[in-house]
């Protein structure tokens, strides 16, 4: 399902209850005010993280997320694939990647898994990134989401629901291009 990380970053402070939420989607004020506030956060997170965060986790504090669809029981669902080894893919449409702001994945990335209640669940490691038309997509791929599919029909109309949904405004056909993950668990957190 789509990779809601290319939305919304969380910057959480390991083992600290408030999280701060930065939207990209932020449209009403200009890109470089948000830029601008957006480097202050970082800078004040990334200090607070090296006085106590590193030493409790061991985890990098600027690694991205890995959050899957929205949160919800679609969420948790995904997560538990993927925390059981079931799911090892996962696919997004080109279309949503927005820039600079906004990069594709590249093999070798490590990002922070997050449950529904934003917590960091897991380490992954994408293995693979592939871009392809939405009707090249095979079952191999289809199988490795760790959603149940027997068919690429079954995977495409279950995509395909939920993309528009929550895509509006993108066409979906069968030249589509769709960002094909592969990736694979490092750690449970």
């Amino acid at each position: 399902m789509l990779i809601v990380r290319r939305h919304a970053r969380r910057l959480a402070v390991p083992n600290v209850q408030h999280q701060i939420v930065f939207k990209h989607s932020v449209r009403s004020i200009g890109a470089s005010i948000v830029s601008r506030i957006h480097r202050a956060l970082m800078t004040t997170l990334r200090f607070l993280h090296g006085r106590v965060g590193s030493r409790m986790t061991g985890i990098p504090f600027d690694l991205p997320s890995f959050e899957l669809a929205y949160p919800g029981p679609l969420r948790d669902q995904l997560v538990a694939a993927v925390l059981s080894g079931a799911k090892t893919s996962t696919s997004s449409l080109l279309a949503e990647y927005t820039g600079e702001d906004d990069p594709l994945p590249v093999a070798g990335q490590r990002y922070v898994l997050i449950d529904s209640d934003a917590r960091a669940v897991g380490l992954v490691e994408v293995t693979e990134v592939r871009t392809l038309p939405l009707n090249e997509v095979d079952l191999e791929f289809a199988r490795e989401e760790g959603e149940g599919y027997e068919s690429v029909a079954a995977w495409r109309l279950a995509h395909e629901r939920f993309w528009k949904t929550n895509a509006p405004g993108i066409t979906l056909d069968d030249s589509t291009v769709v960002v094909a993950e592969r990736f694979r668990l490092v750690e449970r957190l």
